[in-house]
């Protein structure tokens, strides 16, 4: 079980996050060494690691001469690894979210503006038949807020039109209901109408997303369309899919919306996981001081 959900950690981080390969083997190599650890051990599963385990392994590295900065990264790689066992609801607590460490700026979502979002949707223009689907995508990733592999495992059944939400099924076969808008409601009315029945050859296809070839999508996939999506529209950031799913919950926080609600519509089996937001717009809480406090 270990081995298991570190190998999808790093497929994580590359396809969702969107990180350099440097940086996720960076932070494969840190965890790899707490593998080994682990296993020495005798520890095989997430749910059994400790808060003193991690101390240990720490402490040890620290006795055996390794730089702060070293140590100070290798917590880093466990914070960001543990934060993903509780999105995926591996494991139901986060037991690191008191350690203390040296702060790195991938421990915060990235995020887009609504402007970008807006110039993201705008670069896929046109009326050929993949066109035509990848802005449905992009549409659907932002209105959502899902992950990359769940808009691959989007089912025909489970979209809604008249009552404007998506049925998904997230991990551990746990189901959601998540709306989506008026726009995301029109591209994926376009596609169904424009763009399904010419792919979907057979007729007999599952999938609400389908690839050139009539058959479901990969992470990859959404990944690439993703990326391509920015670099059309010039934006100079690194933009990876779950960006699209940060800047859902960020908009969402921003605009008022009440982060129990927010954590129902991601699937957050913890509300600490969702809480991450919160430390994404300072300027919510200076606003808010500033409008109800008596002496601001």
């Amino acid at each position: 079980m270990l081995r298991e959900c570190f190998n999808d950690f790093i497929g994580h981080l590359r396809l969702e996050r969107g990180l350099s390969p440097r940086t996720a083997k960076a932070y494969g190599s840190d965890m790899e060494f707490f593998i080994r650890y682990l296993e020495s051990l005798h520890i095989d599963e997430w749910e059994d690691v400790r808060r003193d385990d991690i101390s240990d392994f720490l402490e040890a590295d620290k006795d055996n001469g390794m730089e702060p900065t070293t140590l100070a990264r290798r917590l880093v790689s466990i914070k960001v690894f543990f934060r993903y066992l509780v999105e995926e609801q591996i494991i139901k607590n986060d037991i690191t979210d008191i350690m203390e460490g040296s702060r790195n700026r991938l421990l915060l979502p990235g995020f887009l503006t609504e402007a970008e979002v807006d110039r993201l949707i705008a670069a896929y223009t046109g009326n050929d038949l993949l066109t035509i689907r990848n802005r449905a995508i992009i549409e659907v990733l932002y209105a959502s807020g899902l992950r990359a592999s769940e808009i691959t495992q989007l089912r025909l059944e489970k979209v809604d039109f008249n009552e404007s939400y998506l049925r998904i099924i997230g991990k551990r076969d746990k189901e959601r209901v998540v709306p989506f808008g008026r726009e995301a409601s029109a591209c994926m009315a376009a596609y169904l109408r424009e763009v399904r029945p010419k792919l979907d050859k057979t007729g007999k296809a599952l999938e609400f997303f389908l690839s050139r070839t009539g058959k479901a999508l990969t992470r990859e996939r959404i990944w690439m369309i993703v990326t391509e999506a920015a670099r059309i529209a010039g934006i100079d950031k690194e933009i990876y899919p779950h960006m699209l799913r940060h800047s859902f919950a960020t908009h969402l926080l921003k605009n008022g919306a009440d982060l129990r609600v927010i954590q129902e519509m991601l699937g957050h089996a913890n509300i600490s996981t969702t809480q991450i937001y919160t430390h994404t717009d300072s300027s919510r809480f200076a606003n808010a001081h500033h409008q109800f406090h008596p002496r601001a």
